[in-house]
């Protein structure tokens, strides 16, 4: 295989700028057809971004002999499925966080993978981006000293403005996104953690309807303990009259922080509150362009596996505990 041609499955909103065009951007990739099952929709997205070809059945993406890996971008509902088929098609698939709709359904399909000898990777991509990637080799260097304690907060007003108004319902309805905001938003953070520290030993936590504003769940908090005794507190606010987006890593000798999901500075600080260091980084265009190279290089043989299968079912376990519906 000498370049990746590309299939998406599910060309909606998150494939327009996030991720969609970084496909013809990247180094021996290109977009070679899209699926929706709305055709009028798929043939739009197909014109709109110069994509040769559409179709409205995955079935026929897959029997494309033009395309030899697969994107899939729909609601986490569909996930197992069409990885599946992609896996029986004898294609490498790149699939949307969460995984799956739970941890039971991303470890299948990470053991489909090992059967079939095929890549999978999960769009985790923000663990490929230069913050996050300078966040670690600040950690790794012994910036902070020994990390002790992790503070993660989440906190959105009603209709924030973090998820697309038109792929909000869906988001919003755990039969398509396995749990409401907690569960599309929160897994790059805690796929972050996981990047950084490896699989919390142990987790617990609530997850409520606080606000009332949605049918699903809306508030989550909870506490983990990743190896060397490292404490995670994080909450998660879909309601919240006050607007945060925090991550705080403390350790014997001062503090790292920056936001998740909003453009802010990284900061090394003392505990005196003096600023030892601050990092900036100009916003991509095409949020997911990193990792998408990553996996191309990885399809390639040019590289390990930037985001394997087995990180994607170790989320959605610590998820499935922060919520309280299993002990991670």
């Amino acid at each position: 295989m000498n370049d990746i041609s590309w299939g998406i499955i599910g060309c909606g909103d998150v494939t327009e700028v996030k991720s969609g065009p970084a496909f013809g951007k990247v180094p021996g990739s290109r977009l070679a057809a899209v699926m929706r099952r709305n055709g009028a929709k798929a043939a739009d997205y197909a014109a709109r971004h110069g994509v040769p070809r559409w179709y409205d059945r995955a079935e026929d993406l897959l029997a494309d002999p033009a395309v030899n890996a697969v994107y899939i971008a729909t609601p986490p509902r569909y996930h197992e499925a069409y990885t599946l088929q992609a896996l029986a098609a004898g294609k490498p698939v790149y699939v949307e966080k969460p995984m799956a709709l739970d941890a039971a359904a991303a470890a299948r399909m990470a053991d489909a993978a090992r059967a079939a000898g095929l890549p999978l990777c999960v769009a985790h991509y923000r663990r490929a981006q230069p913050l996050f990637r300078k966040v670690k080799e600040l950690l790794d260097a012994g910036a902070i000293g020994s990390v002790r304690h992790l503070r993660l907060e989440l906190w959105e007003p009603h209709e924030g403005g973090l998820v697309a108004r038109t792929e909000l319902p869906w988001r919003l309805d755990p039969a398509e996104s396995g749990g409401g905001l907690f569960y599309d938003l929160a897994p790059h953070a805690l796929d972050l953690l996981h990047y950084f520290f490896g699989a919390p030993e142990a987790a617990a936590g609530l997850s409520w309807n606080s606000y009332g504003h949605y049918a699903a769940d809306d508030t989550t908090a909870g506490t983990a303990r990743y190896p060397g005794g490292i404490l995670l507190e994080g909450s998660w606010r879909f309601g919240a009259a006050e607007k945060r987006d925090r991550l705080v890593f403390t350790g014997d000798n001062g503090r790292l922080s920056c936001a998740v999901f909003a453009a802010q500075p990284l900061l090394l600080e003392r505990f005196d509150g003096t600023v030892s260091a601050r990092f900036d980084f100009p916003p991509l265009a095409h949020v997911q362009e990193p990792m998408i190279a990553a996996v191309t290089g990885h399809f390639l043989g040019r590289g390990p596996n930037p985001a394997p299968a087995e990180d994607g079912v170790a989320v959605l376990q610590l998820m499935e505990g922060l919520t309280g519906k299993r002990k991670a």
